[in-house]
Order: C-alpha cells, then structure tokens, then sequence
C-alpha cells in the first residue's frame, strides 16, 4: 500500500439534492504531526485545502458525523493549524456525548488534556460526563455500522449458503420493502444473491442501480433514502482523484463482488466507496486485506462501478 501520497486530493462538496451527509466510523488524534506544514508543497497546502473545505461543509450540516470530523482534524494537523485541531478534537467529542459512547468522549477530551491540562472547557465537559454516567451507569452499545471492527462480523465456515452472508439484504428489505417504496416482487428482481466463495468473473451491479434501470426508483431517491437511515456520508466519486495504487492492494474479486472500492487513505484509515452501506461481508473482506481502519462513504452506483471496471479489468 502506498503510504507516501497525502490525502486531500480536489474535488467539490456537491450531493444530490436532498441527500444529507452521515458518518461512519473514526479515528483518534495522532500522536504527532506527519509533516509540519513549512514542508509541505504549495500543491499539498491546496490539496489539503479543498479537504478541510468539503469536510467542513460535511461537518457543518450533520455536527455527529465524527468519522468526517476525524478527517477534518487530520489535514488541520498536517496544515499545523494547532488552534483548529484542539477545536474539532471537541467537536468529536461532542458528538461521541450526542451519540451516548460516552467512554470515546472521555478518551478524546483526555487527548487535549494532555496537551492543555488546563483547558476549561475539557474540564467542565468531563465534569457533565460523570454526571450523565452516574445516571445511566450503563452505556449502550454504538448505534454505528459495524465496518471496522473484524471482530463484530459474523465467522463463516465452509460454503456457507449465501443468504447466510451479512451482505446487506435484510436491512435493505426493510429499508425498501417494508417502508413501502418498492414491492417484494420488485426487490427480488433486482436483489443479487451472490456466494463468495464462487468467482463472478464481473462487477456485480449494485441493488439501487438496478432498481434504476429497471424504471422502478431513481438512484437520486435511493441514494437519499440510504443517507438518511445509514451514517455513511454522501460523496461523488466522479470528483474526486483515486488513488489506483491503494485499490489494486485490494483482492480485486471482493471490489468487483460487492461493488466496493478503496479510493485514498487519511493517516492509518482507508476510505471506500459503496453504495450499500449494510453490507457487513464487504466490510469484513476489505478488513482482512488490510491492517489500517475502514471509513466509508456512500457513492453514485454508476460512478462506483465505472471506476471499479476501469481498475479491476
């Protein structure tokens, strides 16, 4: 995998109309700045600038999207902007509260402490936390896709049948089905079953895209349905610079299988593309292939899988 390249790479904060941005997953503040920002080139400092501002954009409009708060963090510290990483390390803490995983808050406000351990307002959200703790002794489990944990994935043995596999199909049977947006016999026309223990010798065309070509629901209406009840955030792959070198690093089968792709890094995370964000077996594939974090992003099914053909010939 190619750890060299920055992160950063253009592209515009531009989303279909309706489609909000959610979050996934994220990552802790690092332990040191990867470059000081006297070092970096004027092209990197544009780069990073177009990051913080689609990040920023996302951020803004969904404050609980830690995953993309993470992110904006990361290229602050690579601009050595000092001020604003203290600034969005709590706004990722707030959003660990909002979100009720109050031991992430408490690790992430303990990061700032031990840079400013006389930060007031650190102190006084700690404070609220074991408040809030000493009435809810209890913390419940993150409400999040599990996609960067291997261990939250079910263990598969053998051949398994491949309705078995955690592929997405229930909650999007749920999602689509019995919300009453689409038939069961319009679901089962256009849901493919696939056994990963079998080769596809193709990619296989997402579940919204067929649902599009057949005349049956738009994939902009899809694709805001899926926005709304995942915590992927919403970006279009067709702007943005793929990194090719880190999705060939990747088993090409599983990208063309489920309709993933790997598309740039962020420190020790990796961000992917797909357009279901419920599939736990692309998750869990993807996870095996590399030692670093998942963090996905919810994509345009035609653009995914353009550029999944394009790299996996």
């Amino acid at each position: 995998m190619n750890t060299d390249r920055e992160t950063g790479r253009k592209f515009a904060a531009r989303r279909p109309s309706g489609c909000r941005n959610v979050s996934a997953t994220g990552m802790h503040w690092p332990a040191k700045q990867i470059r000081m920002a006297s070092t970096l080139s004027p092209g990197e400092e544009a780069q990073l600038a177009q990051t913080i501002e689609m990040f920023e954009v996302i951020t803004q409009s969904q404050p609980q999207d830690y995953q993309s708060l993470e992110i904006l963090k990361e290229a602050y510290s690579k601009l050595d902007r000092e001020k604003d990483v203290v600034n969005t390390s709590k706004r990722i803490a707030q959003a660990y509260v909002q979100m009720g995983q109050l031991s992430s808050a408490i690790l992430e406000y303990e990061t700032i402490l031990q840079r400013y351990p006389d930060d007031p307002d650190v102190q006084a959200a700690l404070q609220q936390i074991e408040s809030k703790a000493n009435n809810f002794p209890l913390e419940a489990m993150p409400a999040e896709t599990a996609v960067a944990a291997r261990a939250s994935f079910p263990k598969i043995a053998g051949r398994a049948p491949p309705v078995e596999i955690e592929d997405g199909r229930r909650s999007m049977h749920k999602l689509f089905v019995e919300s009453k947006i689409i038939t069961a016999g319009d679901f089962e026309l256009c849901w493919t079953t696939v056994d990963p223990t079998v080769p596809t010798g193709g990619v296989v065309q997402p579940f919204i895209q067929m649902l599009a070509d057949k005349g049956i629901f738009p994939v902009d209406k899809s694709l805001k349905v899926l926005s709304d009840k995942s915590r992927f955030a919403f970006l279009p792959l067709q702007l943005y610079d793929i990194d090719m070198d880190l999705a060939r690093s990747f088993p090409a089968e599983t990208c063309r299988r489920w309709c993933v792709l790997p598309f740039d890094h962020m420190s020790k995370s990796v961000l992917v593309a797909t357009a279901n964000p419920f599939n736990q077996q692309a998750a869990k594939e993807l996870a095996e292939a590399t030692p670093h974090r998942l963090l996905w992003y919810l994509v345009p099914p035609a653009e995914l899988v353009g550029n999944v053909r394009k790299l996996f010939r």
